[in-house]
């Protein structure tokens, strides 16, 4: 998969894909609908299939201090991106010019003049435009008029309600890592490096992979079995282990992280890409009365882990 970050000065060899436009936080099944139908238009008129996406999220560049609510960082939903079979993915850097786009001029300009898209899909509750003034109905006008093809896709709805990047953040600040998934289509992960920590797990007799969660929605904190792919290095592979999100109350104030153990591993990771797949929500944080009660706990954790892993 190629990414384009950079559309002033674009390869002719960019210029032409049928793309889904969308923020695709998550790349959840109504996401993939959007996506399969740009690849069917992609089919037809044989052009690449690509994705016109934003980096920053929009929600970030105009509420800057507003919480973490990102399922994915840009990183993650590229990966994802790539395993879809996408070519293309147009990654427009989200600023002050695009953002005081009209909804007429991000079509001329962008769609037309910049990337020469052949056909563009969004679902029916798309907007663009300086103030979101452009609705989906106004992208068809615009690819009439313009020149090139529209699909406006519907809601995909699982019986129990829409799927949205918003209905999978309740289910993750709830612990049902279940629920997300089957809106997701996959397992929700959290990716990225592994960092160095304060290497207290070691001492426990549970070394733990560290990583960052900053910018990404929390889900709850607490313990999940989980499913850990490492992506890079001499260790890559696909592992079972135990998690720990939170902020480690035995241990004072910390910022919040992801500590994964793996089982029966026995290796460096630091600096390694890990994606962490949330299977089942096992208990809270809690804070022990002493270290030997923690362990314990732990030893129960991962056994229960152990227990449910083999079976998903």
């Amino acid at each position: 998969m190629r990414i384009i970050r950079d559309i002033a000065f674009i390869d002719p060899a960019d210029r032409g894909a049928a793309v889904a436009i969308g923020n695709f936080d998550g790349v959840h099944l109504g996401h993939r609908a959007v996506i399969d139908l740009a690849r069917a238009a992609a089919a037809q008129s044989g052009a690449p299939l690509g994705i016109l996406t934003f980096e920053p999220h929009p929600r970030a560049y105009f509420v800057p201090g507003a919480p973490p609510f990102r399922l994915m960082d840009a990183a993650a939903r590229a990966h994802r991106l790539e395993k879809l079979d996408v070519e293309k993915l147009y990654e427009l850097p989200f600023n002050a010019a695009l953002a005081s786009l009209s909804a007429q001029e991000f079509a001329s300009d962008v769609i037309v003049r910049a990337l020469g898209l052949r056909h563009v899909v969004v679902g029916e509750d798309f907007c663009f435009g300086k103030g979101r003034r452009g609705t989906a109905a106004d992208l068809a006008a615009f690819g009439a008029q313009m020149g090139f093809g529209v699909t406006i896709a519907p809601m995909v709805d699982l019986g129990a309600g829409e799927v949205s990047s918003t209905a999978i953040r309740a289910a993750l600040t709830d612990g049902r890592p279940r629920d997300a998934a089957a809106m997701l289509g996959h397992w929700h992960r959290i990716e990225g490096p592994v960092i160095r920590g304060d290497q207290r797990g070691r001492d426990l007799g549970y070394p733990t992979a560290n990583m960052s969660i900053a910018g990404l929605h929390p889900p709850r904190f607490g313990v999940y079995a989980v499913k850990a792919d490492v992506l890079d290095g001499p260790h890559a592979g696909s592992y079972d282990g135990a998690a720990s999100i939170g902020v480690r109350p035995m241990f004072g104030i910390n910022q919040p992280n992801c500590e994964t153990y793996l089982f029966d591993f026995n290796g460096d990771l630091y600096g390694a890409t890990l994606s962490v797949a949330l299977v089942e929500y096992l208990r809270p944080e809690a804070r022990f009365d002493s270290l030997p009660a923690l362990i314990t706990q732990m030893d129960a954790d991962c056994a229960r882990a152990r227990e449910i892993l083999p079976h998903v």
